[in-house]
């Protein structure tokens, strides 16, 4: 009986009567229209203490009990556009090292042994206009993670293996920064409106990377890191009135001073308007943005501004471009509209996306258009309702717990900006009305300041950019190599470099053997020794200037063939593709680092052979390739080879196992170090040398 009532009830409960017939339930609303809301929940301002310590330091506490958790966050008054201009990418550097590099009592490993343990994490970082060192811990461990914490902030060691580790992953990173379109759109963009030499658009290089010295990094925390530069934050499980003793404790001994730091610089660039073409070969659409350099959050038309950009291109489905150029004419994959306003200085106005390549100059021209009749049509009322709606909205949601109040209001006091701004806010968006948002379309938006930026291939544009009757610019997406310093040079040391490249080719076999090369193979079995150790087998085939290298990894075959020409394929378990330029700029570098014909550089009229020492020789060509090669002095053969590839850490080869092949002498093994430590080791299996292969065999497809 007890499980028959059960059922019974669990029958009524699902709207089913006992006879087993549905019984429906009653339509609230026909149409999404009818929908009813409820009002917005008032945003309530949590109780937040604030004081200020004798040191300077500006001190925020929110006590908080929901959860046995304790988070903090010093805001340090800093940022990347206080680089010195031939040091961009310092901030990068030192706010990954001054972590990663530990204290002067722990090194960054011990610190993170001690961390995890406890299942807490002290991080550091620096952004474009502020830095900041946070924690995160179990209320229980309050007291030692605070701890690390302050030594963190104000004794880091930059201890120079971790700069080490994060330049060579900074390198990693200029290396690959062309690979994703709608990166480069983004960045390119920005750089176009701030302009490309300021401190807003300058971009970090090989070369201002290079630079960068443990010294800068310690010269840098002297100088920003100290109390009165910043603000700390702290929320949750403690008690107010015992945190504030025990941080006053705790900094009590750190009574550093500076001048105050420098404004932020002025945005003075005056980008020049047109459409701008970023090529890229490698994508099967284009990646577009379009707009000028917009405003500031304490501007009064922002509210207004935002209001317009939703309608224009908002996120949801109602904004005019995602129901014109998506839904009606199918022209983008992604299309959104920003009136990007900044704290402290002038923000973006952008419309960007995504669209078929043969669509670009439509899409283009279709968006123009819709940003026209913003200008001079006003919205429709149930248009100002819904982004009204949405934008306030997605305000609450940014307020919806004590934290990110906190972190608000942080971010206010550090711009200097009034308490109540957020209120203020959320009013101003409320009075918007269809009038407002005309005027400040009519004001604000200004197509002929337009930059328009193209990120595609042009041959498979439907019509050529020029049809949209502006300027065309070409963006170059070069990446500059690192200028290495050059060995000396007269007369004498050239003479002299000749003599050391024609004892290796003695040694090898003789120059005549090494002219007489046609084509060249090499079977190797390679060990990459990071992760773990990966083995790749690998298969490198020549015909000078054509090369093509066959690799089967773990996950599948990759071959990549380069005609010699700056052009050739890549294949892979993905499809094939066409040679980006970064992978035909390190063809181009194998080729000339190739030892079979490195040893002949004393014959082409376009490299340049020279003794940097007694018993090494520097070869270098015009397109900036540089090698030097080291002799073992009882064999005349090269002991090792030094460079620097595409961008990487210093280079190092060293040679071993001399053995002859197809009449000369050839390594059998090698050893690859990167940065000073050991990447890769080689172990050739096979040479083939004048085996008769051909070019045409090298450029057949998997």
């Amino acid at each position: 009986m007890k499980a028959a009532a059960v059922l019974l009830m669990a029958s009524l409960s699902s709207g089913q009567t006992t006879a087993g017939k549905p019984k429906p339930a009653p339509l609230a609303a026909k149409s999404y229209k009818e929908l009813k809301y409820k009002p917005l929940k008032e945003i309530r301002m949590p109780e937040i203490v604030s004081f200020t310590m004798a040191n300077g330091m500006k001190v925020y506490l929110l006590e908080n009990h929901e959860l046995p958790l304790v988070r903090g966050s010093a805001r340090v008054r800093v940022g990347n556009v206080h680089d010195p201009a031939d040091k961009t990418g310092l901030s990068d550097v030192f706010g990954q090292v001054m972590r990663t590099g530990g204290t002067k009592s722990r090194t960054g490993d011990q610190l993170n042994e001690l961390l995890e343990g406890i299942a807490a994490s002290v991080e550091s970082n620096v952004g474009e206009t502020s830095g900041s060192v946070s924690f995160n811990t179990l209320s229980e461990h309050t007291g030692t993670v605070l701890e690390i914490f302050k030594d963190v902030l104000t004794e880091p060691e930059f201890r120079q293996d971790k700069i080490d580790v994060v330049k060579t992953q900074m390198r990693g990173l200029i290396s690959r920064r062309n690979d994703q379109a709608g990166a480069v759109a983004s960045r390119e963009f920005e750089r176009l409106l701030y302009g490309p030499a300021t401190p807003w658009g300058r971009q970090m290089e090989y070369e201002t990377l290079e630079r960068i010295e443990r010294q800068d990094l310690i010269h840098y925390h002297q100088r920003y890191y100290f109390p009165g530069n910043m603000i700390l934050s702290l929320h949750g499980d403690f008690v107010t009135s015992t945190m504030r003793e025990k941080l006053q404790k705790l900094f009590a001994d750190w009574a550093v001073k500076q001048p105050p730091v420098p404004p932020l610089p002025p945005v003075t660039h005056q980008a020049a308007p047109g459409v701008y073409l970023a090529e890229k070969k490698d994508v099967n659409q284009t990646f577009f943005q379009i707009g000028h350099l917009g405003g500031m959050l304490k501007d009064k038309d922002y509210p207004a501004l935002e209001v317009m950009a939703d309608i224009l291109g908002g996120a949801g489905f109602t904004s005019r471009l995602v129901k014109k150029v998506r839904s009606e004419m199918g022209l983008v994959y992604a299309v959104g509209a920003h009136w990007a306003a900044q704290y402290a200085h002038p923000g973006m106005f952008f419309v960007s996306g995504s669209t078929k390549s043969a669509s670009t100059v439509e899409t283009i021209r279709v968006i123009r258009e819709e940003i026209e009749r913003l200008r001079t049509t006003e919205v429709t009322e149930e248009e100002l309702q819904v982004a009204k709606e949405s934008t306030l909205n997605s305000f609450v949601f940014n307020f919806d717990s004590p934290a990110k109040i906190l972190a608000r209001l942080v971010n206010d006091e550090y711009h200097g900006y009034p308490k109540d701004f957020i209120f203020q806010y959320q009013k101003a968006v409320a009075a918007v009305t269809r009038a407002d948002v005309l005027r400040v379309a009519k004001e604000s938006l200004k197509p002929g300041n337009f930059v328009i930026l193209a990120v595609g291939k042009p041959e498979d544009f439907g019509a050529p950019l020029t049809a949209l009757n502006l300027p065309v610019n070409k963006v170059d997406l070069t990446i500059p190599e690192p200028k290495a310093a050059m060995a000396k040079m007269d007369a004498g040391t050239l003479a002299r470099g000749r003599q050391i490249l024609q004892s290796i080719q003695t040694a090898a076999g003789g120059a005549d053997k090494l002219a007489a090369l046609k084509d060249y193979a090499h079977t190797a079995d390679v060990t990459i020794l990071a992760g773990g150790g990966m083995k790749v087998k690998q298969d490198v085939r020549m015909v000078p200037p054509v090369i093509r290298l066959d690799q089967q990894l773990p996950f599948g075959k990759l071959s990549i063939y380069y005609d010699g020409k700056g052009g050739g394929w890549m294949a892979g378990p993905q499809g094939t593709a066409g040679l980006p330029p970064q992978a035909a700029r390190q063809a181009q570098d194998e080729l000339f680092r190739l030892h079979v014909t490195l040893w002949l550089s004393d014959r082409d009229p376009e490299r340049t052979v020279n003794a940097a020492e007694p018993n090494v020789v520097e070869i270098s060509d015009k397109q900036g390739n540089r090698i030097r090669l080291t002799l073992d002095e009882k064999t005349n053969l090269p002991a090792k080879a030094q460079y620097r590839g595409a961008g990487t850490a210093g280079m190092e080869v060293l040679y071993d196992d001399w053995k002859e092949a197809g009449g000369l002498r050839l390594p059998h093994k090698m050893k690859l170090l990167q940065g000073g430590k050991p990447a890769a080791e080689l172990l050739v299996l096979e040479y083939k040398l004048n085996s008769g292969l051909k070019a045409e065999e090298l450029a057949q497809k998997p």
